[in-house]
């Protein structure tokens, strides 16, 4: 397992430097001189997630989170997650995870998903179902930094922790995608001060590369309780750093 860990930072790292023009470890300009920068996330009609956002809503006006806590937002894997809001002892956690979203949704909604709560650290888990649905590791890169953009103009020094896109079984297919993807995100946080990238895409492959189904439910796409409990093995190291963090 530790050897597949080494090549998917080896892969990102050569990745990042063969697409990005970006050494390892280098601090770099965002985006690198002569390449365009991310396009605009395209605005996403409010009713799609119109159930999601006033349930959001109502919970707020019932108990209004402190600002400075833990936020995790994202796609149905963080919805899913039972409990999560109680799984690491000392640490305020909001839970704001929308079923089918894709990366690019959580980017279209920053202001209303993030900006209200100005948590100090963010964990984001999006970007599967953006390439479930045909968008490109580049789109799901471009919007995750425009994401990053929207929340660093309103709340500098919030810390953004992105957790991998994870092997799923019913997904396999797309698993040279989701390594792309995540060696270009990982190359990105490399060079970008106060932003983490947490593999567990490497802790979820048995040793043969394949997905773990052990730690999936019965539709092989969304995680079991073993699942759950390797997420949170990954993310908790994350969770102690201070809030602004030096590189």
């Amino acid at each position: 397992m530790r050897k597949t860990r080494r090549r998917l930072t080896k892969l990102a790292l050569a990745l990042y430097s063969l697409g990005m023009g970006a050494s390892a470890g280098a601090q770099q300009q965002w985006p690198p001189p002569g390449r365009a920068g991310p396009q605009r996330a395209a605005p996403v009609a409010d009713t799609r997630w119109k159930d999601s956002f006033d349930a959001f809503a109502a919970a707020d006006r019932q108990q209004a989170p402190a600002p400075g806590g833990i936020l995790f937002v994202g796609s149905s894997s963080i919805r899913l997650w039972d409990g999560l809001e109680r799984q690491f002892q000392g640490a305020p956690v909001l839970k704001r995870g929308f079923g089918g979203s894709r990366m690019l949704d959580v980017a279209a909604h920053a202001d209303r998903l993030v900006l209200p709560y100005r948590p100090r650290l963010i964990v984001v888990y999006a970007g599967d179902n953006d390439l479930a649905e045909g968008r490109t590791p580049q789109q799901v890169l471009d919007s995750f930094i425009q994401f990053v953009a929207r929340v660093r103009a309103a709340l500098p020094d919030t810390r953004i922790a992105y957790l991998s896109i994870k092997p799923s079984p019913l997904r396999a297919a797309l698993m040279p995608q989701a390594m792309q993807a995540n060696a270009l995100i990982a190359g990105y946080a490399a060079a970008t001060p106060n932003l983490d990238f947490i593999d567990i895409y490497s802790r979820m492959l048995d040793a043969q590369g394949r997905p773990r189904t052990d730690l999936y439910g019965g539709d092989a796409l969304h995680l079991n309780a073993d699942g759950y409990a390797l997420w949170k093995a990954a993310i908790a190291p994350h969770l102690a750093l201070p809030a602004v963090a030096s590189r």
